[in-house]
């Protein structure tokens, strides 16, 4: 038998024309600690409501113990779910709030009659068999001697005990767990992590775990799951992902990363910050690289020993450590350490090349699909831009009535032709009048590489994604129009493409 407990083979899900899960793929095994970290909206409770029944996938599978139960409804799958809400029963204390389930609950015994000949019947649990399973699920969550409690007198942790003795009173192969400590305080989330760890130890089953909260994940799980718009950016080990992050999202989500463009110099040497490092990862010589420093690795030294050295101009005190902005000629080098800096002091840092992670950059350019329009200009990304036709044919020039004319003489009218749209990631600007560009979106995305911000806007309409370079700082969520000038756009004819493929 399979020591996969849960399998989703290519899922994906639409709700209405929303696309929620784009061909999700993963293996949960039996006994674990999962975790479904990401942003809001990015498809990991959804993932979650198809394992416990409640949604079902548009394509895929979903297999529970090697069998389909893609579409096999909440009730007969072995899960139990505890929600953010907790729904307990306000008018029931805390005993019939946890035995509710086990009342509705019909069990099979197996009898034999009179002549030796076994039959089974469907029957309620006993009074005693609920006491005896309510006593042992209170004992699991620390909650003996509260049978008699209404739980409007308990505290929020206290209450969230309650729902996760509801859920594993029924004894469910799998506990699902969507964001069940979002209601609490920081001082009770931290409590209720370590418990929920320890519950997970004690009791032995799969527990599959909801969070937008980094620190939970790395706190409790065995695995964890990253996600982004739908997709499975990165799956290991909580040390794995923080020391190894796939790419540029996962590294500026999980913890605090320095994230620079980099370039491979030579075998295992890169450039970034000005400055050759030695590293460890193997990439080709020239190759355009993200690299991954987190602050904590960071050594600070007098300027004459670092490998850079700048001026800190930033100096903050977070508890167990300080933290220390540090600028490095046109770059911010953000540095943890339990040495205190003042601001204005010159410093020297170093890093072991063991520390210095290198990625292959996740954009490098934008490329969209686009037509001409009557005017010549070119449509793409729910919107309008000016552009130069006459780049599609090489000394071709516009005639009065702008058509466009070949060097050969030839007239065209390139009015709904297909093209092939690029635009370099520095050559795109934003502007919040919406009159400014071509056309408008949502910033989805910003990270900052020590010299500038990576921004991603997001249209509307059919959700395409400008991904640019920016030196000024925006808000998540800000809507903005987006502006590319003529001469920057490139076009290529769509069947050109075809021919080179």
């Amino acid at each position: 038998m399979s020591e996969h407990i849960i399998e989703l083979q290519d899922v994906t899900k639409y709700y209405d024309d929303n696309l929620v899960i784009d061909h999700v793929s993963f293996y949960v095994k039996k006994g674990e600690f999962i975790t479904f970290l990401g942003p809001s909206g990015c498809g990991k409770t959804t993932t979650l409501r198809m394992i416990a029944g409640f949604d079902l996938p548009t394509s895929g599978k979903i297999l529970l113990n090697g069998q389909d139960i893609s579409l096999l409804p909440p009730n007969k799958r072995p899960v139990n779910t505890v929600f953010q809400r907790y729904a307990l029963f306000p008018h029931l204390n805390v005993f019939e709030n946890i035995a509710f389930g086990l009342k509705c609950k019909r069990v099979v015994n197996t009898y034999r009659n009179a002549k030796g000949e076994e039959y089974t019947k469907k029957e309620r649990l006993s009074k005693k068999e609920i006491a005896e399973k309510v006593k042992k699920a209170l004992e699991l969550v620390d909650l003996e001697g509260f049978e008699k409690r209404a739980v409007s007198t308990l505290s929020g942790g206290q209450q969230q005990r309650v729902a996760i003795a509801r859920a594993i009173v029924n004894e469910p192969e799998i506990l699902l767990l969507d964001e069940p400590l979002g209601a609490l305080d920081l001082k009770m989330r931290k409590e209720m992590q370590l418990e929920l760890k320890e519950m997970h130890r004690r009791l032995g089953i799969t527990f599959i775990y909801v969070t937008h909260d980094q620190e939970e994940a790395l706190t409790m799980s065995d695995t964890i799951v990253v996600m982004a718009d739908g997709v499975v950016q990165q799956i290991g080990t909580p040390k794995g992902i923080y020391d190894e992050p796939a790419n540029t999202f996962v590294a500026d989500f999980i913890g605090e990363s320095n994230i620079f463009n980099g370039t491979v110099v030579a075998n295992r040497k890169v450039r970034f910050c000005g400055k050759t490092f030695d590293c460890v990862d193997d990439f080709g010589e020239n190759e355009l690289v993200d690299v991954v420093v987190r602050p904590e690795d960071f050594e600070i030294c007098p300027p004459e020993q670092g490998i850079v050295h700048g001026k800190v101009i930033s100096v903050v005190f977070k508890g167990i450590h300080y933290e220390i902005t540090v600028q490095v000629g046109k770059f911010e080098v953000i540095v943890q350490s339990t040495q205190k800096r003042e601001e204005g002091e010159e410093i020297g840092l170093k890093v072991d090349a063991e520390n210095i992670h290198l990625m292959k950059p996740r954009y490098t350019t934008n490329v969209f699909d686009g037509v001409i329009t009557k005017h010549n200009t070119v449509e793409f990304a729910d919107g309008e831009f000016e552009c130069d036709v006459t780049r599609l044919y090489p000394g071709s020039h516009l005639d009065e009535e702008e058509y466009l004319i070949t060097a050969e003489g030839e007239k065209i009218d390139l009015t709904g032709v297909e093209v092939k749209v690029e635009v370099g990631l520095n050559d795109i600007s934003i502007s919040d009048d919406a009159e400014a560009g071509g056309t408008m979106g949502h910033i989805i995305s910003i990270i900052y590489k020590g010299d500038h911000y990576r921004l991603i806007v997001r249209t509307d309409e059919s959700e395409e994604d400008f991904v640019f370079a920016t030196d000024d700082l925006w808000n998540e969520n800000d809507y903005v129009s987006v502006i590319i000038p003529k001469d920057k756009i490139k076009l290529t004819l769509k069947h050109t493409e075809e021919k080179k493929r």
